[in-house]
């Protein structure tokens, strides 16, 4: 079956995507809590904020559907659980798959799934469950006409960065996009590199399957604000935050203003500025 149907509930008309992703607490990450405890009042926030898509776990996607009316945002569902976020590395990794997910994502009537494709340095037992994942659900995703989206992430060494980092070191993170690419990915949703301005060469390596672009960690309204028009710039199709819009002290202006970079190509001082009127107004 084709994905386009999907995509095309995914992607607003002019190709572009925000995706708000609040499935933290699949993660068994304490930390990640914040701001998302109540998951009624996360998911009530998210669709008055209106992204063009909600990225949640298979638990909180059936609470999510259950919510009337037409207006929600798409749903991404998360189909598979990692324990690599914490501060110390435990002895046996994985990142596992929800069984039978693609039946899930259809039963709930998801835009397209999402699965991790992780690159730890010492870990290439990792690596190899991650791509068993992905050529797993490939094949049901074509079966069901389900986009699958891809995350290619690349973490430092854990006794060098303490926990949760990314490496944003460029040629890493165009080698591994483009193995999601070969892998089939019908969406990529990469990690920003250390220096935006070079962004493109991950969007060329991608070889025309849109990338979405993580936000990470918190960061300062300036901060991620710059750095979201700047990937825009460098032909990103959207992005992919959580912690950033969802930890916000206003996370309806948070998505505004970004939305206003991601489909209308306001520049980051606009942004801003909406960002701040939708503070005063609140």
């Amino acid at each position: 079956m084709s994905v386009t149907a999907r995509l095309n509930r995914m992607f607003a008309r002019d190709g572009k995507c925000f995706d708000v992703a609040i499935d933290h607490g699949f993660f068994n990450e304490f930390s990640f809590l914040t701001g998302i405890e109540s998951m009624k009042h996360a998911i009530d926030t998210v669709i008055r904020a209106n992204p063009d898509c909600v990225q949640l776990g298979v638990g909180q996607a059936r609470q999510y559907q259950q919510i009337p009316g037409k207006m929600k945002p798409g749903l991404v569902l998360r189909t598979d659980a990692a324990n690599i976020y914490g501060k110390e590395l435990p002895r046996h990794l994985f990142s596992e798959l929800v069984d039978r997910a693609i039946w899930h994502a259809v039963r709930l009537d998801a835009v397209a799934v999402c699965v991790n494709l992780l690159l730890i340095p010492g870990q290439p037992e990792l690596h190899h469950q991650c791509l068993a994942n992905i050529s797993r659900l490939k094949t049901e995703c074509e079966q069901y006409g389900m986009p699958l989206m891809v995350e290619p992430l690349v973490m430092l060494p854990n006794e060098v960065s303490g926990g949760y980092m990314v490496d944003g070191d460029i040629r890493k993170i165009m080698a591994l996009v483009r193995q999601g690419v070969e892998l089939g990915a019908d969406v990529i949703k990469s990690d920003p590199c250390d220096d935006v301005s070079e962004y493109h060469r991950v969007i060329e390596v991608a070889s025309g399957v849109p990338v979405l672009v993580r936000g990470g960690g918190r960061a300062s309204d300036e901060e991620i604000v710059h750095r979201t028009y700047e990937l825009m710039k460098q032909g990103a199709a959207g992005i992919v935050y959580g912690r950033n819009v969802i930890q916000h002290p206003n996370p309806a202006g948070m998505t505004a203003a970004l939305m206003s970079i991601v489909h209308e190509g306001a520049a980051a001082e606009q942004a801003l500025a909406i960002l701040k009127g939708e503070q005063e107004n609140g």
